[in-house]
């Protein structure tokens, strides 16, 4: 006599089926995308869903986290890698025209256009808090070269983040209304334009 297992192992692979529901939020948003899109994106049931990754809005929320840690992750490296604000916010430019027209996955910024027509207060809040955030970092950037001497005294971290995100995010919608990676580039040079130029040193 046999004994039977308990519980069954998964059939799928978990990360794939991640990155399946990530394609799916990030070209339809939040609420356009139902649990039968995911389902059949993901390739699994329903019930393996809920089992995985709990319901819509926690599946969601890992999304976002997962997006933040691979295709989002461009601007934070550009701002840590590159030794002042304005050098790292040029790159951050240039490469958020490459990402948001890249034809390996969907187009835009999925952070900043997921939550379009969303009926979720919580989605909307959770969305734009990590918006806001992003703006704080970046003038948080600004500010350290401010105070180094490496950008005017009378720059103004706030503004500059601000009008940084501005461009950002009409960067990914105008990627989502067809505009090429050379014109977003272009948008991307003459955005640096606005910027104070930085100390000249020895």
């Amino acid at each position: 006599m046999t004994t039977k297992q308990r519980g069954r192992p998964r059939s799928f692979d978990r990360e794939a089926a991640l990155q399946q529901a990530t394609l799916a939020f990030w070209a339809q948003g939040y609420e356009a995308t139902s649990i039968a899109d995911l389902t059949r994106g993901m390739g699994i049931g329903a019930p393996s869903l809920y089992a995985a990754f709990g319901d819509k809005r926690a599946l969601f929320e890992e999304v976002v986290t997962a997006y933040g840690a691979t295709h989002g992750d461009f601007a934070g490296r550009a701002l840590a890698e590159e030794p002042t604000a304005r050098r790292g916010i040029a790159r951050l430019l240039r490469e958020a025209a490459g990402e948001y027209t890249d034809p390996g996955h969907p187009r835009g910024c999925l952070v900043i256009s997921a939550a379009a027509n969303c009926t979720s207060a919580e989605v909307v809040e959770s969305l734009r808090e990590r918006r806001n955030e992003n703006v704080r970092a970046i003038r948080r950037r600004i500010q350290t070269d401010i105070d180094a001497g490496v950008l005017p005294s009378d720059a103004d971290a706030g503004a500059l983040a601000h009008y940084t995100a501005v461009v950002v995010q009409g960067m990914s919608q105008q990627a989502r209304d067809g505009a090429s990676r050379e014109e977003l580039e272009a948008v991307a040079e003459l955005a640096l334009r606005a910027w104070p130029e930085e100390a000249v040193t020895a």
